[in-house]
């Protein structure tokens, strides 16, 4: 199937509701300036608990002593494209600009960077999804030296020269990145799949993937598996939602068997294009990977 078509649909978190029409006239067409629109809109929260240290000594992320000590991490808050647009607009009439003051920043993670650079491609007629894995190129404060670290990103299709291209906006304005975050080459970012996989086969430690809340090894390589898988389907859910097997009293109880199906889907997603209409059928049929848990739900 050519998936170009599905992946330039809104799905319930990309959509950008009535602001589509607005920045469809105003967004620029190169996919950097697009970016740096986003970046410059949103501060990471452990940017905002560093403050003017490390990467942010500079100040390219803004003076974080100006943002109001009342302002607390909004992941749980602005969920969706729409959200995260809305009030971008209302904390600042001009919307989407470089020269947002940080005190009007929304205080967001990488999962909503990439939902929010996802939505304004598509307003823009480009294909583009969501991807989730591990990024080895960032040192996270408090953990094991070496690891690879959850992180979400994007891909774009570049009708020019008929490809994705990998893009890692959250972490496009780090100074000590030895690639273009623009194209990222192949084998730099840890795809959830290959990750996996290779853990699953011993290739590597399942302890060198680690989530942002302190856990390694294979569940939290598994979070990371179905948030992509989901990602896939374009149902870019928040981190609390789940398949039910991977959560803490579930995940050390599964069979052998129930593995090895999980072994499946990640080798179906290794090649995402060239499998959509199997993994597609997953997605319609098999409710343990397509249905989740977490909060209210």
């Amino acid at each position: 199937m050519d998936t170009k078509n599905f992946y330039l649909q809104f799905s319930r978190y990309t959509y950008p509701g009535l602001y589509g029409e607005i920045l469809k006239k105003t967004l620029p067409d190169n996919v950097a300036e697009i970016g740096l629109l986003v970046r410059k809109s949103l501060v990471h929260r452990m940017t905002l608990k560093n403050g003017n240290t490390g990467s942010n000594s500079d100040l390219r992320y803004g003076d974080m002593k100006k943002v109001p000590w009342t302002r607390q991490p909004e992941d749980d808050i602005f969920v969706t494209a729409a959200a995260m647009l809305a009030e971008l607009y209302r904390r600042d009439s001009n919307g989407l600009t470089v020269h947002r003051g940080v005190e009007n920043k929304l205080i967001l993670t990488c999962r909503f960077t990439a939902i929010l650079v996802a939505s304004l491609l598509k307003i823009k007629g480009v294909p583009a999804r969501v991807r989730s894995g591990f990024a080895p190129y960032f040192n996270v404060d408090g953990l094991p030296g070496g690891t690879s670290d959850d992180h979400w990103i994007n891909q774009y299709w570049n009708e020019k020269e008929s490809r994705w291209v990998t893009i890692d906006v959250d972490g496009s304005i780090e100074g000590y990145l030895k690639f273009d975050p623009y194209d990222i080459p192949e084998g730099i970012f840890d795809f959830a799949a290959d990750s996996w996989l290779a853990a699953r086969k011993k290739e590597v430690d399942e302890n060198h993937f680690y989530n942002a809340g302190g856990t390694g090894g294979l569940i939290a390589i598994a979070w990371e598996l179905f948030y992509d898988f989901h990602c896939l389907m374009n149902d870019e859910v928040i981190y609390h939602h789940t398949p039910e097997a991977t959560h803490f009293d579930k995940f050390d109880m599964l069979s052998e068997a129930q593995l090895t199906e999980i072994d499946k889907l990640a080798k179906l997603m290794q090649k995402p294009d060239e499998n959509f209409e199997q993994l597609k059928n997953i997605w319609e049929t098999k409710k343990d990977f397509r249905l989740v848990k977490g909060g209210l739900i």
